[in-house]
């Protein structure tokens, strides 16, 4: 990696979050961030890497946005007045207060994950802007053409601009209400990484890692919240397996096929030090952090058989109350049919096929499929996995689904 896409990609965030905070204008910042992105690119293998590589971005990013301000001024005499003082002290470097770092990249998850924007921008804008990613990677971790992508990030910067969304930290109580969202974005980011929903490639681990770094960005910067801990919980302990995940040609390996030595035990160690924060705030375990906890019975388990799957059970019942969907119903099946038998899964399961409630997804067909196969009814589960194929956008997926499938007609 060439110098100038490392500093960008460690110290992006704090680059734009700065800028914010100067320009008063997050899509101004943005912009002018990346035009000293694209200077550095031509003129640091010209003229070699600078001493302070973080001071020179700003500095050339500020005076592009004083360029901008003199442009606008005709219109605003607000930012006419700010380019005019600026240039009068004569100060070349933005100015950097060690003290709001922490609050400026707060601050940017939070407009970048505000809730005018749709999903689908809060993702682009969050992994641009505080991830540091180009519309290219991002495009690529989704697999959307790169137009999109940039419309997306165009459109979100208008909107918050629309909006008048101030750059700065919101109060303490609409944080806490708003939390939520930056920590679904992150977790939409990191299970695209972990199981892409459609492609030629199982796991897509740059964008599940660069999650986590997020989310370690955000424990960081809110210590007292549970659910970052949990989130960054889940992350490691998911994470965790991925060197087991895949074969040396990027087949599937399923979790009772895996070679549990291969899991990273650091990565454990560490998610289980995040559940441990989680729980000592002394609120109880939210959605993530019941998640983390179902994940930590796998990593602490030697096989699928000594797995305490009756505590599985028991954490997915909690978490179906905290945070009903039918996709935790359906885990909540799969874990019933390792504690008690395949029968009363497929009772949570018909009513899920009953109730329409996961149409058009691969997973029901996959489970009432695995469960079929347990009770001997070969047919009927024959045609639930080539129907989870049929609906399956991943190749690797889709792959082991007509190997089972195939598997049973030999049968």
């Amino acid at each position: 990696m060439q110098p100038v896409e490392a500093v960008w990609r460690m110290e992006s965030a704090r680059i734009v979050g700065a800028l914010a905070r100067y320009t008063r204008d997050f899509a101004l910042a943005e912009d002018v961030a990346q035009e000293a992105l694209a200077e550095a690119l031509v003129s640091w293998p010209r003229d070699g890497v600078p001493a302070d590589p973080v001071a020179w971005l700003l500095s050339t990013a500020r005076r592009r946005a004083i360029d901008a301000f003199r442009r606008r001024s005709a219109r605003d005499d607000r930012y006419a007045t700010l380019a005019a003082s600026r240039e009068a002290a004569g100060d070349d470097e933005l100015p950097w207060d060690p003290d709001r770092i922490e609050d400026d990249l707060l601050a940017l998850m939070f407009i970048s994950c505000h809730p005018v924007l749709s999903p689908e921008a809060r993702v682009a804008l969050t992994l641009r802007a505080v991830g540091g990613l180009t519309s290219e990677e991002i495009a690529r971790a989704f697999l959307v053409p790169v137009p999109t992508v940039q419309a997306r990030i165009t459109r979100a910067k208008k909107t918050i601009a629309a909006a008048g969304v101030p750059f700065e930290l919101p109060p303490a109580e609409e944080r806490r209400q708003r939390l939520g969202g930056v920590l679904s974005v992150l977790y939409v980011i990191f299970t695209e990484g972990s199981t892409a929903t459609a492609g030629d490639d199982l796991l897509r681990t740059d964008l599940a890692y660069e999650a986590i770094r997020l989310a370690r960005m955000l424990c960081s910067l809110l210590p007292a919240e549970p659910e970052a801990h949990g989130l960054l919980a889940l992350f490691e302990l998911t994470a965790s397996r991925f060197p087991a995940r895949t074969g040396p040609g990027g087949e599937a390996i399923l979790l009772e096929d895996q070679d549990r030595r291969r899991w990273d035990r650091s990565a454990i160690r560490r998610g289980l030090a995040a559940l441990g924060q989680a729980a000592k705030q002394g609120r109880g375990l939210g959605p993530y952090g019941l998640q983390a906890a179902i994940a930590a019975c796998h990593a602490c388990a030697a096989s699928v058989a000594a797995t305490d799957w009756e505590r599985v059970v028991l954490l997915y019942e909690a978490l179906g109350r905290v945070a009903p969907s039918p996709v935790v119903e359906l885990n909540r099946a799969v874990a019933v049919a390792m504690a008690s038998g395949p029968r009363p899964a497929l009772e949570i399961v018909d009513d899920l096929v009953a109730t329409d409630r996961l149409a058009g997804s691969h997973l029901l067909p996959t489970v009432r499929g695995e469960l079929l196969t347990r009770l001997g009814r070969t047919a009927e589960a024959r045609a639930e996995l080539e129907l989870a194929a049929r609906l399956c956008g991943n190749v690797q997926e889709r792959a082991v689904l007509l190997r089972k499938a195939a598997a049973l007609s030999d049968g």
